[in-house]
């Protein structure tokens, strides 16, 4: 097994957030900080459709003597606000809070690390002309994506939303995110920990507002998403990692992202679906050595 700088392990994170815009009105987006806020060097960690912040702890303990790490809640999850319009639960709205969070931060370049919509935002800004990412990690996510697969996701979006038993929602979060393939038991507690909310009955709910689905429900009506033209545009450095077992990302269209674009660089996860989850040495090993860190 790959041995990795231990980082500051243990490290709490500074919570902090910004206010940002839509049409809908103002939101606020809340954020965790790691590692010293007067670092130059930022990463940007951006985590899937129903996940949050705390996704990117570990790793995060792990690159915080190299890195101020920078991890959102994007909005309608974890501490941020939700919207009033849930149809703002797009990648549009997505992307102009990142640059919103960017300027507060400080800085005119960030490396950025998204993970299954993390990385579609990370697509639509780093395709920009005069975009702030300097190099990119996409896990497990790619320009086409596969409606079968998004259909699996969305379909455990709120539905089920509240437990009155607790055990019973843990088990069901075991379920539904079997693909990532946790290694041990304290992984698979610290991911059912973030995921889930205790409500004013004593049950818990899901941590994230049940309408985040909407605008996606909608796009399922049509045809396989398409963003090759934005990632054509992409120039900087761009490594891509991909579950050996994910259905979401195709070894065709991994295959086909190394030779177009930013010709990304390709890792690949074994045994793991939709998404690798960055707990583990060896999969902190594959960010610390694209980021060129010892």
């Amino acid at each position: 097994m790959n041995k990795v700088n231990p980082g500051n392990i243990g490290e709490e994170p500074r919570e902090r957030s910004v206010q940002c815009a839509s049409p809908s009105g103002l939101h606020r987006m809340a954020y965790r900080e790691w590692g010293d806020p007067q670092n130059p060097k930022v990463l940007v960690c951006v985590h899937g459709l129903t996940r949050n912040s705390l996704d990117f702890e570990r790793l995060a303990q792990s690159l915080s003597t190299h890195y101020r790490v920078i991890a959102p809640d994007v909005v309608g999850r974890g501490e941020s606000d939700c919207l009033i319009d849930p149809m703002g639960y797009n990648t549009f709205t997505y992307a102009a809070d990142m640059i919103t969070l960017v300027a507060k931060l400080g800085v005119e370049q960030v490396d950025w690390l998204g993970t299954s919509m993390g990385g579609l935002i990370g697509m639509m800004l780093a395709g920009q002309p005069k975009s702030p990412i300097r190099r990119m990690i996409l896990n497990d996510v790619g320009p086409t994506l596969s409606l079968e697969a998004l259909k699996r996701i969305v379909g455990y979006v709120g539905e089920p939303y509240e437990f009155a038993d607790v055990a019973a929602a843990r088990r069901y979060v075991r379920l539904i995110f079997t693909p990532f393939a946790l290694q041990t038991e304290s992984d698979w507690d610290a991911l059912i920990d973030s995921t889930l909310k205790p409500t004013a009955s004593g049950g818990m709910r899901f941590n994230y507002d049940r309408n985040i689905n909407k605008p996606l429900q909608q796009a399922l009506l049509g045809q396989d998403i398409n963003l090759w033209p934005i990632y054509d545009r992409i120039q900087c450095p761009t490594l891509l990692i991909r579950g050996g077992l994910s259905d979401l990302l195709s070894v065709e269209t991994a295959a086909e992202m190394c030779r177009r674009g930013p010709k990304a660089t390709l890792k690949v996860v074994e045994n793991v679906g939709h998404a690798p989850m960055f707990m583990s040495a060896d999969q902190i090993a594959l960010v610390r050595d694209f980021l060129e860190l010892a």
